[in-house]
């Protein structure tokens, strides 16, 4: 199996997909929309997305690559976070006065980089700012960034577990081309889908009336503005069942009478961790 993340090697992408799939391959992207678009030219490859996270919320423009590629989610994996200062060796906490890091780690540390006067640097991703500082030999700098990059590209750990929340997590999704719904039985399951609503008054509130008159529950729902305009906007949806269960059948066949589209993203089951 081959997996492709966004990012440097160490990346919390890439330690997310090793937990899911000890066995994999992992591939480095430079961007997302490079993880999604390999994966559209190849049916045989999956990717691991980051899409939101418990501290600094979603992941920014995901859900605008979800709705452009349309692949399909095979699974969704809570990874715990836990970051890391991390900088040349010998260097001391007094010297450094830049920190750089991916925008999300950025904001989950902010207790550390106030309490030291610390100046922000927005990179890429977490394991690319270890990467350049190594790279660099950037002696000011330090990088927010997991233990795995650290180790990989010879940094020192200054401080461990600098995230202002200890329960700092990342939901992340595995996806790929191919449509592969599991079985429906007794197991707690989610669909995922993408919908816009028609351009008329209380569209949304017809949308989601099926939903609560066949008692389903809904895990989520995020609105996005189409790109062509703000005048419609698309919603992302996570159905707490299996599409084949009669409630959600009888739900999403009126959410279609309301809709301009309806994408199913995907059938997966529900993680344990969301004790649903």
């Amino acid at each position: 199996m081959k997996i492709l993340y966004q990012g440097s090697e160490g990346a919390y992408s890439q330690l997310a997909a090793l937990e899911v799939y000890s066995k994999a391959t992992t591939i480095s992207c430079k961007t997302f929309e490079e993880c999604f678009k390999s994966c559209l030219d190849d049916e045989n490859l999956k990717t691991i997305i980051p899409v939101e996270n418990s501290i600094a919320g979603r992941v920014a423009d995901i859900q605008y690559l979800m709705n452009k590629y349309k692949l399909q989610i095979y699974a969704e994996h809570f990874h715990k976070v836990s970051h890391n200062l991390i900088a040349l060796p010998g260097v001391k906490i007094k010297d450094i006065k830049f920190v750089r890091s991916h925008s999300q780690a950025i904001s989950q540390c902010q207790k550390l980089i106030n309490e030291n006067n610390l100046e922000p640097i927005i990179a890429a991703d977490t394991a690319g700012s270890a990467k350049f500082i190594s790279d660099n030999s950037k002696k000011e700098e330090a990088a927010i960034a997991s233990s795995l990059a650290a180790k990989i590209y010879n940094l020192n750990i200054i401080k461990s577990n600098i995230e202002d929340d200890n329960k700092n997590v990342t939901r992340f999704l595995i996806m790929g081309k191919k449509a592969n719904h599991p079985e429906f039985n007794k197991d707690k399951y989610i669909t995922s889908c993408i919908f816009k609503v028609k351009d008329k008054p209380a569209a949304l509130y017809k949308c989601l009336g099926g939903f609560a008159t066949n008692n389903i529950s809904l895990s989520k729902l995020e609105s996005f503005s189409d790109q062509s305009s703000f005048e419609q906007y698309l919603f992302l949806c996570d159905i707490v069942g299996h599409i084949e269960d009669p409630g959600v059948q009888k739900s999403l066949e009126e959410l279609g009478f309301h809709t301009v589209s309806l994408n199913i993203l995907g059938v997966y089951k529900a993680s344990s961790f969301r004790n649903l």
